[in-house]
């Protein structure tokens, strides 16, 4: 090749731009809707619409049209459609009887066996980061669970619980399970929009505990330690979650109060 082929001389493609949602002090609350970049459009409006579940911005029961989501993330219709297509086979999203897609509204045994394999899958992944983890890596991931301890002292229980997946996904990062990582995703993805419901719906009776001794485990390489924690933290959330479903069909079976009959006249 001529030594004066433009080629040649052409300025080296820009590095990636870093991936706004690994950043533990990001704000989950702002810009959500992001309009997606032209290329890759069908991966990118998957990508945008699984996070937007898993993060909780879509709610239990809420209707995806084509044309207003379409525009909200500024792409055409197309991409979107496949996006839709996509996570409707995973179960992420559903049809109604009209053939709109939904957010599908999880029951209280759905939740219990997805909340039994998270465990399952994340005690392992736990377990394999203690393994593997860069010092580095852990004092990433205790900065993640410093921003969700800060977010609940505000109050900011919607931000917690969107940090919150961010802490349980990059932990199956530091596993370097690529399947396992898949497979804790596609649960986070189907449990995002029930699971911030609940939480919307009440202060969540989280405890930093779990999360403070899996962190002491990994910087120990205790495994099975690190396992035990993340088992822990999977229980108590199911369990809460479990008190408040249990409430709230109560509260919703219960008669309405008895309408006092007006009083006689003479």
């Amino acid at each position: 090749m001529a030594a004066d082929d433009p080629a040649l001389r052409a300025d080296p493609a820009p590095d990636p731009a870093p991936d706004p949602a690994r950043d533990p002090n990001r704000d989950p609350g702002a810009g959500w809707a992001r309009p997606i970049a032209r290329e890759n459009l069908n991966d990118r409006a998957y990508l945008a619409i699984r996070e937007a579940l898993t993060s909780g911005h879509l709610m239990p029961g809420e209707t995806l049209r084509l044309r207003p989501m379409s525009a909200r993330f500024g792409i055409s219709v197309t991409p979107m459609r496949e996006a839709f297509i996509r996570l409707v086979s995973e179960k992420a999203l559903a049809f109604d009887a009209r053939g709109t897609v939904v957010v599908p509204e999880l029951t209280r045994a759905e939740m219990t066996e997805i909340g039994a394999i998270r465990a399952d899958l994340e005690g392992r992944g736990a377990a394999e980061a203690a393994l593997r983890a860069s010092p580095e890596a852990i004092d990433a991931l205790e900065a993640i669970h410093r921003r969700i301890v800060a977010l609940h002292k505000s109050g900011d229980y919607r931000g917690a619980v969107q940090v919150n997946s961010q802490f349980h996904l990059e932990l199956c990062r530091m596993s370097e399970g690529p399947i396992l990582l898949e497979l804790v995703e596609g649960l986070w993805v189907r449990t995002g929009p029930t699971l911030w419901h609940a939480d919307a719906a009440r202060a969540p009776r989280w405890r930093p505990g779990p999360h403070v001794d899996l962190i002491a485990a990994l910087r120990a390489r205790d495994p099975d330690a690190a396992r035990a924690a993340m088992r822990i933290d999977v229980d108590r959330w199911l369990r809460g979650y479990l008190a408040y479903a249990a409430d709230t069909e109560t509260h919703d079976a219960a008669p309405a109060p008895a309408t006092p009959a007006p009083p006689r006249s003479g």
